[in-house]
C-alpha cells in the first residue's frame, strides 16, 4: 500500500439524503470518488457487491438500527472495511457497529480526520485479509497432514515432511501440494 490512502472508491451510505450531500464533496475534497449514495439497507447490498468499493462510510442518524443494517448488508455483500460516521459519542451503537463487522467510527466532521481514519482502516483491513488467508493456507495444510497420516500410519511431522519434500521437488509452494493431497495427489496410496 502507498504511504497515503489516495484515489479510493468511497461508498456512502445514509439513510438521510441530506447528510449524504454534506458527506460526498467532504470525500472528494479528499482526492476520492464516491461511487455510491445508499439510503435503503434493502439496495445498499446488491450495489455494494456490484461496485467493490474500497471503503464504505455508514453515516447514523436518527435511526440507529437503520445506520445498523447498512452496516450489515455492507460487510456481509463486500470485501471493503466500514467506518461509522457519528454525530457524537455513542457506545451502545459502537458495540453493535463492531459486532457486525465496522472497522472504525469517526465523531466529526473534519476531512483530515476523515483520511487519517481511512488510512489506519485500510492498513487494519490489508493485515486482515492476510491473516485470513494465512490461517485458510495453515487449514488446507493441516487438513492434508492428516490424510497423509491416516493414508500412510505416519505421525504428524513425517506427513509434513512428506509435502515438503514434494514441494522442494516439484518447485511449488507448500500449500500447493498440500492443496493437491486434498484433490487426491499422487502421494496418496490407494484406500
Amino acid at each position: 500500500m502507498d504511504a497515503s490512502a489516495q484515489d479510493l472508491r468511497v461508498l456512502i451510505a445514509n439513510e438521510r439524503e441530506d447528510r449524504l450531500a454534506i458527506v460526498a464533496p467532504l470525500v472528494a475534497s479528499l482526492g476520492h470518488e464516491v461511487i455510491a449514495r445508499a439510503i435503503s439497507s434493502n439496495e445498499v447490498g446488491e450495489v455494494t457487491q456490484r461496485l467493490q468499493p474500497d471503503v464504505a462510510l455508514v453515516g447514523v442518524g436518527g435511526d440507529a438500527r437503520h445506520a445498523l443494517d447498512l452496516i450489515d448488508a455492507i460487510v456481509k455483500e463486500a470485501a471493503c472495511p466500514v467506518i461509522a460516521i457519528l454525530h457524537g459519542a455513542d457506545d451502545g451503537f459502537v458495540r453493535e457497529a463492531a459486532k457486525l463487522g465496522v472497522f472504525a467510527y469517526i465523531v466529526d466532521d473534519e476531512p483530515s480526520t476523515w483520511q487519517n481514519m481511512i488510512e489506519i482502516v485500510l492498513r487494519r483491513f490489508a493485515e486482515y485479509h492476510s491473516l485470513e488467508g494465512a490461517f485458510g493456507r495453515r487449514a488446507v495444510i493441516e487438513r492434508a497432514k492428516g490424510i497423509l497420516m491416516e493414508r500412510h500410519s505416519i505421525r504428524e511431522d513425517a506427513a509434513f515432511s512428506l509435502i515438503r519434500l514434494e514441494a522442494r521437488k516439484s518447485n511449488r509452494r507448500v500449500v500447493e501440494v498440500a492443496e493437491g493431497v486434498l484433490d487426491g495427489h499422487p502421494l496418496l496410496p490407494p484406500t
